[in-house]
């Protein structure tokens, strides 16, 4: 009887235990769920206000002339995202370009490589009304340093100022307007690359751009 007694106190006592545990790991749960909101809360307005500044530094950069930046509610058409897919690129964010009169100059667009090397590929590019493109700002890019991570110093001076329907690289040296020289040992950033932008041309012709009609 009182063997019987003492297995029932020591299975009491193991439930306390047990009870007492999972109390404590419930706590540390909470108290770390309620420091993560806490943090979240306290980083979520300075890095959104991150994000805005670099949105606009880089609209700023490939449109220098205009002096705002107005948001689009802009979607490309269902054939346009068919297109976009087969080149392993994704819409993002449109712009109005305006000058210091209000008068539309363009448009920036972001255009997103999901076939980089290391990742995906954000750029922006600003594309005149009639299709020149201004220049290519890179918003994020992970790829390989010293080779594809080059494309800021590489690629984006060869896309500047140029009005083409689109852009082919080449590796044996560029001759003709819409070609652009590749990242040596780099093709695939350079592709990613060269298809983000032509990616974002189309776009900017959707929403109006004229020209474009050089070598394609």
């Amino acid at each position: 009887m009182e063997a019987h007694t003492g297995i029932k106190k020591e299975k009491r006592r193991d439930f306390h235990v047990v009870f007492k545990e999972a109390g404590i790991l419930l706590a540390i749960t909470l108290i770390a769920g309620l420091l993560l909101g806490f943090v979240y809360e306290l980083t979520k307005e300075p890095i959104a206000e991150q994000k805005r500044k670099a949105i606009k530094e880089a609209c700023m950069a490939v449109f220098q002339e205009a002096s705002s930046f107005e948001a689009l509610e802009y979607s490309p058409s269902q054939g346009l995202q068919e297109q976009l897919a087969a080149m392993g690129v994704s819409s993002g964010s449109a712009y109005e370009a305006l000058g210091s009169d209000g008068r539309l100059l363009g448009y920036v667009v972001e255009s997103v490589s999901k076939r980089g090397y290391g990742g995906q590929i954000v750029l922006y590019a600003g594309i005149a009304l009639d299709g020149t493109l201004n220049g290519v700002s890179i918003l994020d890019i992970s790829e390989t340093p010293g080779l594809g991570m080059r494309a800021g110093d590489v690629l984006v001076p060869q896309f500047q100022g140029k009005n083409v329907g689109s852009f082919v690289y080449t590796k044996t040296g560029a001759e003709a307007e819409n070609e652009i020289d590749a990242i040596t040992a780099a093709t695939v950033t350079t592709r990613a690359f060269t298809n983000a932008v032509n990616g974002a041309l189309q776009m900017a012709r959707e929403l109006g751009v004229q020209g474009g009609g050089g070598n394609e």
